[in-house]
């Protein structure tokens, strides 16, 4: 590592300031990389291998460190950096007359130096397992003393990489505008020298390509730091494809490809997904809902105050069960990256079974979208100067407008709403007039499974802080949407955002409209609430108060499942992350008649003249 070329204390100050984002959580932001130190030891060494990854086409791979530090303590720790060279040449900067550091990208994870070596501060050795992803570049790893606030480096290992660092890896489906249409988005290293495309179609026929539009964004697409300073990392290409004009029903093959202009063709292995029933088809349908899942690391590291302990367990459980899954809604606050980019990469990865064989759409969250004056409702630093690009980019939803993030889904029976919470959404806005036409074009007869889907709750929640401020929801959440809910007969809304499950009572102005709890023959009456932001992040309590349109809360993770066995009955289930069995559950079961039927405030009154 020629660049650095002293072992004498080193302090310069950081040319963009890092500033503190809402969530202290995060794990990266904990460490102070502007405030490195370099304290190189000679007898001091980090070694990996094996130097070359994936020689296999795989995208994900296991990686040995051994190390020593003469003078052990039991703060030190190992950063993994990407790209390999982490020196000054990469820090941005223009103004000669101030120093950048010589450190200014956190690393992509790191783990203490004792995690799996108890003898370390007594021998100063150390072995290390680490878990890598293809993420485009090359790999190094760094021994750190001092511990997060004051590091001090004190060795640089060799670099390591990918057999192919560009490759097409991590691909997320979603529907498309129409239900015969399928969206394939992936992440590669290939730019603009090549075509990018997916090989699709069924089995036994002749496949066909699609070629692909490509993304990319800069630093300065950033609104603020750490997005745009230490977490900034380059984002690589965003590649999607459409397939039209599917069967229903349909098993589909579909393979990632890059045509480079020397003639050259690069392709991933091949996926499998199944097309969507027709709008209306009568068969049992079934769909996955959770929010704030974040992502967390199998190999234990990046863990900071057991932030995301679920993440991987809700994971798990949707895989395990796979076979039983449809589609799938992960309503806001996905990755909590938090403005550390290589974060994203990562939760591709880890969602990648899932997201590669079923439709995985998104909503925007604060994690996502919010930081001041960039146009958000709220004016907080929760999406780490991130406001609303990598979700906008990294995943495709079906949204006239990919900046305002709503848009609706039609699914077989089903009809979903999908509102951004994140942007104003009270009655004479924009977003207003979309959740009322979407609501009221729906053909009942043939999709009468109506569900309101929003990242913030948006309706009714029993989470201390919503007690705090009186409110047992978003502050003017449901004050103009509850009368949409109510008119259209919505059946269920769906929330994230508070980290627990909570489900009400068929529901309208605070009024339960129905007794029963786990089974309802006939209208609703009312719209049933469910906050079902348990995916994984670390858990909210309730308030000490009991209310009665509250039927069943658990402080736990887990994620909800709809199944739809016909036009008349609908299944409702929440399961727990930890072992995928039912804790809460109810049934739907009506005619067609039932939705008709009038509700308080549902109708125009009568008159003697009608």
């Amino acid at each position: 590592m020629g660049w650095i070329h002293k072992s004498k204390l080193l302090f310069f100050a950081l040319l963009f300031p890092l500033l503190a984002v809402c969530d202290e959580h995060q794990p990266l932001s904990k460490i102070a990389i502007h405030n490195t130190i370099f304290a190189l030891n000679e007898q001091a060494y980090i070694k990996a291998s094996p130097d070359v990854l994936g020689l296999g086409g795989q995208s994900t791979e296991w990686v040995t460190l051994n190390y020593r530090n003469p003078k052990p303590s039991i703060d030190d720790w190992i950063g993994v950096f990407s790209p390999a060279n982490f020196s000054a040449s990469t820090c941005p900067g223009e103004n000669k007359m101030v120093n950048p550091p010589f450190l200014c990208s956190a690393p992509i994870k790191f783990q203490y130096a004792n995690f799996s070596s108890q003898e370390y501060t007594k021998t100063g050795k150390g072995y290390l397992k680490l878990q890598l992803i293809n993420q485009r570049s090359d790999f190094s790893f760094a021994l750190f003393t001092g511990g997060l606030s004051n590091p001090k480096l004190v060795s640089v290992s060799n670099k390591i990489t990918f057999a192919d660092p560009k490759a097409p890896v991590y691909p997320r489906l979603a529907l498309g505008k129409t239900w015969n249409e399928m969206t394939v988005t992936w992440t590669s290293g290939y730019g603009m020298e090549g075509d990018a495309f997916v090989e699709w179609g069924v089995k036994g026929f002749a496949l066909v390509r699609s070629l692909a539009g490509t993304l990319t964004f800069d630093r300065n697409t950033m609104c603020g730091a750490p997005a745009r300073t230490v977490g900034w990392r380059d984002p690589g290409f965003i590649h999607t494809s459409f397939l039209r004009d599917l069967w229903p029903n349909t098993e589909y093959i579909y393979k990632l490809g890059h045509r480079l202009h020397n003639g050259s063709t690069i392709e991933s292995q091949v996926y499998k997904f199944k097309t969507a029933p027709y709008p209306g088809q009568n068969s049992v349908q079934r769909v996955v809902i959770f929010g704030d899942m974040g992502k967390a690391e199998a190999d234990g590291s990046n863990e900071y105050n057991n932030f995301q302990p679920g993440s991987l367990n809700t994971t798990k459980q949707i895989i395990q069960d796979l076979k039983n899954i449809d589609l799938v809604f992960h309503i806001g606050d996905i990755c909590y990256a938090n403005g550390y980019l290589s974060q994203w990469d990562q939760f591709t990865s880890q969602i990648e079974p899932i997201a590669s064989t079923v439709p995985y759409m998104i909503a925007s969250g604060n994690h996502e979208r919010d930081w001041p004056n960039s146009g958000s409702f709220y004016g907080t630093m929760d999406s780490g100067g991130e406001c609303g690009v990598l979700a906008q980019t990294m995943f495709y939803v079906p949204a006239e407008n990919r900046e305002k993030f709503w848009y609706s889904v039609d699914y077989g029976m089903f009809r979903f709403c999908i509102a951004n919470s994140e942007l104003d959404w009270r009655k004479g806005t924009e977003q207003y007039d979309f959740i009322e036409h979407c609501l009221a074009s729906v053909d009942r007869q043939k999709q009468p499974w109506l569900i309101f889907i929003a990242h913030r709750v948006l309706g009714y929640s029993s989470a201390d802080f919503y007690v705090a401020e009186g409110s047992f929801e978003e502050p003017m959440g449901r004050e103009d949407l509850q009368i949409l809910w109510q008119k259209f007969k919505v059946d269920l809304a769906l929330y994230g955002h508070v980290h627990n499950y909570e489900r009400t009572c068929p529901i309208y102005q605070n009024v339960c409209t129905r007794k029963e709890k786990d089974y309802y023959k006939g209208s609703l009456n009312g719209t049933i609430h469910a906050v079902v932001g348990g995916g994984g992040a670390s858990l909210a309590e309730f308030a000490p108060i009991n209310t009665t349109w509250s039927i069943f809360k658990d402080h736990d993770f887990g994620f909800v499942k709809l199944t739809a066995f016909d036009h008349s009955n609908l299944l409702f289930e929440y399961k727990k992350s930890s072992d995928g069995q039912v804790y809460d559950s109810f049934k739907i079961s009506r005619d067609y008649r039932d939705i008709l039927a009038c509700a308080v405030d549902s109708c125009s009154p009568t008159t003697l003249a009608s």
